[in-house]
């Protein structure tokens, strides 16, 4: 009984976590759908064309977890996963992908963890994206929690290669 009660515990908790990153992808997805709605009333233009999100799936992050080595628990995903949480955002022009990362950053209540850059320093194989994992608040009836959510931005001819690329790859 007592190894049940401690998996129904872990389910409960995995369950829990899967709700706050899905929390903080609506809550950047808000933050970005206003940045864009600003923008197009000031510029009459929009910034990005699609915002695509999603969770990863328990399968990918236990294999993820597995192939690194860490250990396979909700606190392992919270502290070595930083892609449960995953938005695209594609831009028309590459200038609207750094006006909308730095006006993202600029908001008090969001974190930056990290920032890659493969649109200045592209991967060897042609890969172009700005990366940023942020850490993001939701605000939960037990209070605020920051949670981690990672951020590609990429123009349309960026994101058809990647994608092509990835067919390619898998």
């Amino acid at each position: 009984i007592q190894k049940q009660t401690k998996k129904l515990k872990e389910a409960q908790s995995f369950s829990q976590l899967m709700f706050e990153y899905r929390a903080a992808i609506m809550e950047v997805e808000t933050k970005l759908q206003v940045l864009n709605s600003e923008f197009s009333e000031e510029f009459k233009r929009n910034p990005f064309e699609s915002i695509k999100s999603r969770l990863k799936s328990p399968e990918s992050i236990y294999e993820k977890l597995e192939r690194r080595g860490f250990p396979i628990s909700v606190d392992s995903i919270r502290e070595n996963l930083t892609d449960v949480a995953g938005l695209r955002v594609i831009c028309s022009f590459p200038d609207d992908i750094y006006r909308l990362a730095e006006l993202l950053l600029k908001q008090d209540d969001i974190l930056l963890f990290r920032k890659k850059d493969y649109i200045q320093f592209p991967k060897p194989n042609g890969y172009r994206s700005l990366h940023l994992i942020l850490h993001v608040p939701i605000f939960l009836a037990s209070g605020k929690k920051y949670v981690k959510v990672e951020v590609h931005f990429r123009t349309i001819a960026m994101d058809f290669w990647a994608s092509l690329e990835h067919k390619l790859q898998y």
